[in-house]
């Protein structure tokens, strides 16, 4: 095992600034991204810090790539990049809105991403993310201002919380959902709200719920 030794500021500040890239942008920075963010003089500087930094245990680099770099957790092993998933509008919780993406969304509103914990998201499909509107998942833990982590699937297991459009109305909804015959039920958990009855045909799943991140206000 290596032992990893005392950083230089300059090393600390390169450390830093490659785990924030990561961070945000889910890939690592290139030689000349760290040279630009550090303000070195030469990217041969940044080369060589890297090699001190791989040699002492802090990231392992394959030079032949633009962006091999890997940082090292404590244990030695690579640690995954943080997964940024886009807040894509908003999802109602309650009576059903008319969409639930780039219309509802805004620069004013700070949608933005989120960063959601690596255990909610465990499969590899694509996921996104929807802020909440109303209170009739309030008994699922699920109110007025979260945000909602979302697998994109198109099935749904009797259940399971879902985003449900509606064809006809071509409106979008958060409900649990339950398919019964030729019609499927889509369940508040409120008990001051009714359920919403569709024909099977009409409801289409959007995504699936696997994740809530609570907003405090």
């Amino acid at each position: 095992m290596r032992v990893k030794r005392g950083l230089s500021p300059r090393q600390e500040g390169m450390l830093e600034f490659i785990g924030q890239f990561m961070r945000e942008n889910g890939i690592p920075p290139t030689v000349r991204d760290i040279q630009t963010a550090c303000e070195i003089s030469s990217t041969s500087v940044v080369d060589y810090n890297l090699r001190l930094l791989q040699r002492d245990g802090y990231l392992n680099r394959r030079p032949d790539v633009a962006r091999g770099i890997e940082l090292l957790g404590d244990t030695g092993r690579q640690e995954p990049a943080a997964l940024r998933l886009p807040i894509v509008g908003y999802i109602a919780a309650g009576e059903p809105l008319p969409v639930f993406s780039s219309e509802g969304a805004s620069a004013e509103d700070g949608l933005g991403t989120v960063t959601p914990p690596p255990e909610m998201v465990k499969s590899n499909r694509p996921h996104y993310a929807l802020k909440v509107k109303g209170m009739s998942m309030m008994d699922a833990f699920v109110t007025d201002g979260d945000i909602v982590l979302l697998e994109k699937v198109s099935e749904a297991q009797n259940g399971d919380m879902v985003v449900a459009w509606l064809r006809r109305e071509e409106e979008a909804t958060l409900k649990r959902f339950y398919h019964e015959g030729d019609l499927v039920r889509l369940q508040p958990a409120n008990t001051e709200m009714e359920p919403i009855y569709s024909a099977a045909e009409n409801v289409e799943i959007q995504g699936r719920v696997v994740g809530v991140i609570r907003m405090m206000n």
